[in-house]
C-alpha cells in the first residue's frame, strides 16, 4: 500500500517579507504545489494523500484562497485526508466549518474532524489527531493512540500535528516522542507522519515530518519535499523516500566585505543563483568599506532586488562599517557647498547620527558619479 504524506501547505499565508510582485507570485505558488503534490501521487499510483495540519494559515482567510484551493485539488485522482493543526484548528470559527468551504469541497476532501481512527482504504486506518483550539492542554497525539491496539490484520497511519516533547520546550501539547515511538514499535500503527516542522525530517524509524511542500521562512533547513510512504501489506515494512515538489528557495549568506574584491564575489555568488525570481536572499554582512564602495553595494542591491523575489541586509546580524576616504571624493572634484556638506558629514561619522551620516555620504557619492557599477 502506497500513499503520499505532506504537511504545514500555509495556504494564505501572508509573506510580509517579500515585496508585493514576490507576494503574489509567492501565494500562486503555494496553489501550484498542491497541482504537482497531486501529480506525484498520480505518477506513483499512491492510493491517497493524508496532510498532517496547518492546511492553511489562518481560520480568517479570504474565500478566494479556499476556492483556488479547491480548484487545484479537484485536478487529483485520489482522495486527500486533512488534518486541523494549530493555525487552522476545527474551532467555532473555522475555515473547515466555513460556508466557502462546505459548500465547494469536492467529494475526495476529507476532513480528519475527530480523533481516533478513521478507515481510509480497505484494511487502512488513519489514526488522527487534530486540533480543536489553538492551545491544547495535552498531547492530542497520546489522545488519539489512547484506544488504538495492535491490529495486525490492518495498516495504520497516525496523522498528528505539533513539537516533539524534549525537543521542542515545554508546551503542554507537545507529543510524547517516547509514547508514540513505543506505539510504532509495539506496531500499534506502522507509521507516523508529523506538521509543524517545516523542514523534511527522519525523527526516527517510521516518523518523519514531510516538511512544507514550499518554503515559509529563511531558518527552514531541508523545505520544498513530500513524503511517498509504502506499507508492506504482509510484513508492515515501511519505505519512506522524500520527493522534491518545492520551487522557492530562501537563502541566507553570511558574507565578509572588506572591500572591492570581496563586493566582486558577493556580485558573483549572486549572479550564479539560479531561479532567481524565486529565491529571497537575507545578508549577513560584516566587514569596512569607503563610502564609494558602500555606495557600490548599495546599487548592487537595488540591482539585484529587481532580479531576486527579496534581497534585503538582516541588520540584527550585521556589523558593518563604513569609512571615509579622502581620496575617493578628492577624485569627484567637488567644490563649494558640496565639499562643505561632505566635511560637516564625516565630523558627523562619529556621532550618534553616524548611520544618518553614512547614508548620505553614499546618496552623495552616487549622484555626483562616482564609479559604483562594475569591477574596481
Amino acid at each position: 500500500m502506497r500513499f503520499v504524506a505532506t504537511a504545514d501547505w500555509q495556504l494564505g499565508m501572508p509573506a510580509a517579507f517579500l515585496p508585493d510582485e514576490a507576494r503574489a507570485r509567492f501565494a500562486q505558488d503555494r496553489i501550484d504545489v498542491l497541482r504537482r503534490i497531486g501529480a506525484v501521487a498520480r505518477d506513483h499510483e499512491a492510493a491517497f494523500v493524508v496532510v498532517a495540519g496547518d492546511v492553511f494559515d489562518a481560520n480568517q482567510l479570504h474565500r478566494s484562497v479556499v476556492a483556488r484551493a479547491f480548484d487545484a485539488l479537484r485536478e487529483w485522482t485520489v482522495p486527500v485526508y486533512l488534518l486541523p493543526g494549530n493555525h487552522d484548528p476545527l474551532d467555532a470559527a473555522s475555515i473547515y466549518r466555513s460556508r466557502e468551504f462546505v459548500e465547494a469541497r469536492p467529494d475526495h476532501v476529507h476532513v480528519l474532524d475527530y480523533p481516533g481512527v478513521h478507515e481510509v482504504a480497505d484494511g487502512v486506518d488513519v489514526v488522527a489527531a487534530p486540533w480543536f483550539t489553538k492551545f491544547p492542554l495535552e498531547d492530542l497525539v497520546a489522545g488519539a493512540l489512547a484506544e488504538v491496539s495492535r491490529q495486525p490484520q490492518r495498516t495504520r497511519i497516525l496523522v498528528g500535528h505539533g513539537g516533539l516533547l524534549g525537543i521542542d520546550g515545554g508546551d503542554p501539547a507537545l507529543i510524547d516522542r517516547e509514547g508514540l515511538v513505543r506505539a510504532l514499535e509495539e506496531r500499534r500503527v506502522d507509521v507516523a507522519i508529523l506538521g509543524d516542522r517545516h523542514s523534511c525530517t527522519e525523527v526516527a524509524p517510521r516518523l518523519w515530518y514531510p516538511g512544507a511542500p514550499e518554503v515559509t521562512r529563511h531558518r527552514e533547513s531541508d523545505p520544498g519535499h513530500v513524503l511517498l510512504v509504502d506499507v508492506d501489506d504482509v510484513g508492515h515494512g515501511v519505505d519512506v523516500k522524500p520527493v522534491r515538489v518545492g520551487r522557492w528557495s530562501f537563502l541566507t549568506l553570511d558574507v565578509p566585505v572588506n572591500g572591492p574584491d570581496d563586493l566582486d564575489l558577493l556580485e558573483a555568488e549572486l549572479e550564479a543563483v539560479e531561479d532567481k525570481h524565486l529565491t529571497a536572499v537575507r545578508l549577513v554582512l560584516t566587514g569596512t568599506l569607503t563610502v564609494g564602495q558602500k555606495a557600490r553595494l548599495d546599487t548592487l542591491l537595488e540591482q539585484s532586488a529587481d532580479r531576486f523575489a527579496a534581497v534585503r541586509v538582516w541588520e540584527r546580524h550585521s556589523d558593518l562599517a563604513v569609512r571615509p576616504d579622502d581620496q575617493e571624493f578628492q577624485e569627484l572634484g567637488l567644490t563649494g557647498f558640496a565639499a562643505d556638506a561632505v566635511d560637516d558629514l564625516v565630523t558627523q561619522l562619529d556621532t550618534d547620527h553616524a548611520q544618518e551620516a553614512r547614508d548620505a555620504l553614499g546618496l552623495l557619492y552616487r549622484l555626483v558619479g562616482g564609479p559604483v557599477r562594475g569591477r574596481r
